[in-house]
């Protein structure tokens, strides 16, 4: 195996990730989208998703690591936080979708970037938005428009989603020790690292509520 254990829980807790992004999405696109063509335009996304799960696999078979067995320790936190953070509608499914997915994505990228090049390449690519943020930016403005009072109802929605993203990513560190080091590892050169990373976790959030309007 080339890649440290560490590079390796990185790409097996992304890949269950997204895994359960696509079990998710295909769920909240036949309970809850409220038409033929957004359950259509869900569904696309989900299959995205599916295929960078499937990309994930391949590199993680291609290091000599099980992909089974590197998505198994994350399978129960990020269960967990579905299970914690289902939607209760359509909209609070799309906020999910795009802000609450978007700030762990955002990590995992921060975290990749010290990786071997050609899996921080991966990463990015895995990690791009795949049409994501212009369906939910455009169906939730809308939503919005026909009810503004649904705004402060969506920002705490939005608000929950980050706080379970961010416990649930302390509590994948505390189970994996080895990515916890390669995250410590990757800050360790230049403390500023760390502020600047919360920094960009922070900004990008801003971008997608500004974004949504709410």
């Amino acid at each position: 195996m080339n890649e440290s254990p560490g590079g390796v829980d990185l790409l097996g807790v992304l890949a269950y990730a997204e895994l359960s992004a696509f079990t998710r999405m295909t769920e909240d696109a036949a309970l809850l989208a409220p038409s033929l063509a957004d359950r259509t335009a869900l569904s696309e996304l989900a299959v995205a998703e599916y295929e960078h799960f499937r990309l994930l696999c391949e590199r993680l078979t291609e290091l000599g690591a099980d992909p089974e067995g590197a998505m198994l320790p994350f399978a129960e936190a990020l269960d967990a936080w579905h299970t914690q953070t289902k939607p209760a509608d359509w909209l609070q499914a799309l906020v999910k979708a795009y802000v609450g997915v978007g700030i762990a994505l955002d990590f995992y990228r921060e975290a990749a970037r010290r990786l071997e090049p050609s899996i921080a390449k991966l990463v990015d690519e895995v990690l791009a938005d795949g049409g994501r943020a212009g369906f939910v930016v455009e169906r939730v403005r809308a939503a919005l428009a026909s009810d503004p009072a649904a705004s402060g109802r969506l920002a705490l929605w939005a608000r929950r989603l980050v706080g379970e993203a961010l416990s649930q990513a302390q509590r994948i560190a505390a189970a994996r020790p080895e990515l916890a080091r390669m995250l410590e590892e990757s800050v360790a050169d230049d403390q500023a690292d760390i502020s600047r990373l919360f920094a960009t976790l922070t900004e990008e959030h801003g971008k997608r509520m500004s974004a949504l309007g709410i």
